[in-house]
């Protein structure tokens, strides 16, 4: 009985971890969404050369629509 006890909290406690973890994990990068008009999605990591100057653009627009 206090074996499994032990494995349900190990278990818990694992999961836990893993949550945060995998949460801490996604918000590290940044990434620029584009949209067009004929339906088609274009996704730009924040390292890439081509999301550098849009992502300034990005950055000033939610910080002016912040306040």
């Amino acid at each position: 009985m206090r074996a499994r006890k032990l494995i349900a909290l190990g278990f818990a406690v694992g999961s836990l971890l893993g949550i945060g973890l995998y949460a801490r994990r996604g918000k590290a990068s940044e990434r620029l969404d584009l949209y067009f008009a004929d339906g088609s999605l274009v996704s730009l990591h924040s390292d890439s050369p081509e999301a550098a100057p849009l992502l300034v653009h990005a950055r000033d627009a939610l910080r002016a629509a912040a306040t």
